[in-house]
């Protein structure tokens, strides 16, 4: 029986002074584009989980809208062998805070055009995220 994970985390968007539409991503400490997501903790429900990892590593305060998919892999890990990771996508819409990046975990966050955020997905992101980026896009109104 494998190990489990779970992580969550979500497509932060909010709408800019002049009602556009912003997405936030992420940098990772490896230098590519991501969606901020992190692990589950004891007592947590995913969607918590989810609001805690996006205010923890970008410092907004999200309300979480729907869910966006499940993304399911396993991967080696180095005392427990393999681990079945599931990571849940919502689609988050920022509320308030400060955008600041967390230094430990991730390299920048900022906010982009839904063409923006898309053509950097697709550039420099991970293959398992563009299921889950073109899908919230398209929950709010923009295909790609």
């Amino acid at each position: 029986m494998n190990k489990k994970e779970i992580s969550a985390g979500g497509v932060v968007y909010r709408k800019d002074d002049d009602g556009k539409l912003q997405i936030q991503l992420i940098v990772d400490r490896y230098g590519k584009t991501t969606l901020a997501k992190g692990k589950m903790e004891p007592g947590e429900t995913i969607e918590q989980t989810a609001l805690r990892e996006i205010l923890e590593e970008t410092g907004m305060v999200g309300r979480i809208v729907e869910p966006v998919d499940v993304i399911a892999y396993t991967y080696q890990h180095a005392e427990f062998g393999p681990v079945d990771k599931e990571v849940h996508y919502y689609l988050v819409e920022a509320e308030s805070g400060d955008m600041q990046p967390q230094i430990e975990e991730i390299k920048g966050v900022d906010w982009y055009t839904p063409e923006e955020a898309w053509s950097r997905q697709e550039s420099n992101g991970y293959d398992n995220n563009d299921s889950i980026l073109r899908d919230a896009l398209s929950k709010l109104g923009i295909n790609v």
